[in-house]
């Protein structure tokens, strides 16, 4: 048992040294998206706190997501997060790729699908009252949004 126990200890250690990268591209304000649509203070705080960690080029990355294997897990999550929508990208979007994200950013904000439950779970501030949920399908519905 003991020899167990120690080689499981050697792993966990050992998987410590495999780096994962953790830069942030620096942020263009000609495609951040709330510098593009200039949106007001309020919602930009909301996106801040639910959606940017995870969809933007702005993540801040907790104490946890230093300890492997768990950094990889949230790594591979913020990779996924930006493949579907970049906030911090967004001015290099086309219109059709604008749209449906949009579209889905409304569904899932509405459905309750974002922010994702295991994450709200470590970050309390990206848990969505009701009515910031309305304030997001209302902005992301207003037609001005470019």
């Amino acid at each position: 048992m003991k020899k167990i126990i120690f080689w499981i200890a050697v792993v966990f250690l050992a998987i410590q040294l495999i780096p994962i990268n953790r830069d942030n591209k620096a942020i263009d304000k000609n495609n951040n998206f709330v510098d593009i649509n200039k949106t007001p203070e309020n919602i930009r705080l909301i996106l801040k706190n639910a959606c940017y960690d995870c969809h933007s080029n702005e993540t801040k990355y907790p104490k946890y997501s230093y300890i492997a294997p768990i950094s990889w897990a949230v790594k591979d999550h913020i990779n996924e997060g930006r493949e579907y929508l970049n906030f911090s990208e967004w001015g290099s979007y086309n219109k059709d790729l604008k749209q449906n994200a949009i579209e889905k950013t409304i569904s899932t904000v509405r459905d309750l699908q974002m922010p994702l439950p295991s994450y709200i779970g470590y970050h309390p501030k990206a848990n969505l009252t009701t009515e910031q949920r309305v304030i997001l399908e209302n902005y992301f519905s207003n037609p001005t949004i470019k």
